[in-house]
């Protein structure tokens, strides 16, 4: 029975790992649309009506076909992009809303189509007419997947949408949306939040902010309140390395918007998801009686991102609400590590970031900030005789924006230290180009960067952040320029 929860709850994670690998490459091209929705819009701040037209064609074209052309590409790379971002357009056409479950949907699904079809004509083409058959099987599936989207999945999706839309427009008027932290807490301390935040809340609160400027669903599970109160907790009332760290913790969490940095602080002692629940609820009631919203997803959730996410005329209530939640959470967490049985030893805090790590399914660049352990040398990648020449390098991961830049941006100081002129940069694993010739991945991911790019040279890594690895690279690759 543990075995099948445990694979149940795993593949869920893949699925919100998957959605959101369609959605984080994108975040700035939805960030922009709420920076221009929140200026130029008629309550924004600086009302303009001839800029405000380009919010229309932004939500209802430009985002959806953006996420249809990454969903395809994540299968079958850009002929498969180009098959989604057309699939998508059906759909778009089809309906009166912004298509991104829509888009979610038929990205994928036309990448996949024309994948298979390129399978069924490997090998079956008589030289010389590559071109035309390429060109005309992806021209007829891509036909025949938008008129498919125009008069079948659009009409479908679009009654999904407003069932959904329906179903939590009557949570919202019955005041019961607070509520709703009783299960978004704890989801997000399991990693079970990217299903839910980008495959139900988010696709939502996008067609509420296209019709009204504004929605609070953004705000569910976003806030930074519930695991700002607890870590202040542990401030005063925690023992030991956990209330050591707690205070860089909530700097990385509340300025920096990474939300993992506080999972093992509950992981530690569990019955702090009450604290969470709590704080979360107070803040989305909050949220409620100021009849506050966001204008788009505030990524990563930092007050920054709040800040710059709040329409004008939201501000005293975007802040009660981040604050109600935080001073709840602080206060219901410090009555739990004061009143119930310790179990911050020192070494209770590094358990408890093994175990969210194992959790998430790989190392937390966030939560090594917490234990502060160094990965030692692995047998694997851990000589680099034989180098040879080096062109570009690649750091990988999921969504190819979060662990794998901060892993490029230091090695790329590493190599600016050492005068090395060798790009670095950073993709999603997906999307590793074909030129590179060293490719950095976590030690869960090499194998599908391998498969991928058996080709290169691959590094595998516990920790982008703190990788002795790095290091070596940089001696060999001086080495190779003095030989």
């Amino acid at each position: 029975m543990a075995e099948n929860k445990s694979g149940v709850k795993a593949k869920i994670q893949k699925f919100g790992s998957y959605l959101s690998g369609m959605i984080m490459p994108n975040m700035g091209a939805f960030i922009a649309w709420g920076l221009i929705t929140a200026l130029f819009i008629p309550t924004g701040w600086t009302p303009n009506e001839d800029l405000a037209t380009v919010v229309g064609p932004m939500i209802n074209y430009l985002l959806p076909l953006l996420i249809g052309f990454t969903g395809g590409h994540m299968i079958y790379g850009v002929r498969g992009g180009v098959l989604g971002a057309t699939a998508t357009i059906g759909a778009i056409v089809g309906t009166d809303i912004p298509m991104f479950l829509g888009a979610m949907m038929l990205g994928p699904l036309g990448g996949y189509l024309i994948k298979q079809i390129d399978k069924l004509f490997e090998g079956r083409i008589k030289q010389g007419f590559e071109m035309l058959i390429n060109n005309f099987t992806a021209g007829i599936l891509g036909a025949v997947l938008t008129l498919v989207a125009f008069m079948g999945v659009g009409p479908i999706v679009q009654g999904l949408n407003e069932v959904m839309a329906a179903g939590v427009q009557v949570i919202v008027n019955a005041n019961l949306l607070p509520l709703a932290s009783v299960f978004v807490e704890p989801a997000k301390v399991l990693f079970l939040n990217n299903a839910i935040n980008h495959g139900i809340l988010g696709p939502l609160a996008l067609d509420q902010a296209a019709e009204a400027g504004k929605s609070i669903l953004f705000m569910v599970e976003s806030n930074p309140g519930p695991g700002l109160g607890i870590l202040l907790a542990y401030m005063v009332f925690g023992k030991g390395m956990a209330r050591m760290s707690a205070s860089g913790a909530g700097v990385i969490h509340f300025l920096g918007g990474i939300h993992e940095i506080y999972f093992p602080y509950i992981l530690m002692k569990p019955v702090l998801i009450v604290a969470a629940i709590l704080g979360g609820a107070t803040g989305i009631m909050t949220f409620t009686l100021f009849d506050v919203g966001l204008v788009a997803t505030p990524s990563p959730g930092s007050i920054f991102a709040y800040l710059a996410m709040t329409p004008r005329g939201d501000y005293l209530g975007m802040l009660a609400g981040v604050f109600a939640a935080t001073a709840v959470s602080f206060a219901s967490a410090g009555f739990l590590l004061k009143f119930t049985k310790s179990t911050e030893e020192d070494g209770a805090l590094t358990e408890a970031t093994e175990r969210m790590q194992e959790m998430k399914g790989k190392k937390s660049q966030a939560a090594s900030h917490l234990t502060g352990q160094q990965e030692p040398v692995a047998a694997e990648g851990g000589s680099f005789a034989g180098l040879g020449d080096v062109n570009k390098v690649i750091f990988a991961c999921d969504a190819g924006m979060g662990s794998s830049a901060m892993g490029a941006s230091l090695l790329r100081n590493k190599f600016k230290k050492a005068n090395i002129d060798i790009p670095v940069s950073n993709t999603a694993i997906n999307q590793i180009p074909d030129d590179a010739d060293i490719i950095i991945t976590h030690k869960d991911l090499t194998d599908r960067a391998r498969d991928k790019r058996p080709d290169a040279r691959h590094i595998s890594v516990d920790n982008f952040l703190g990788s002795p690895k790095y290091d070596e690279l940089v001696n060999e690759l001086k080495k190779n320029e003095s030989a």
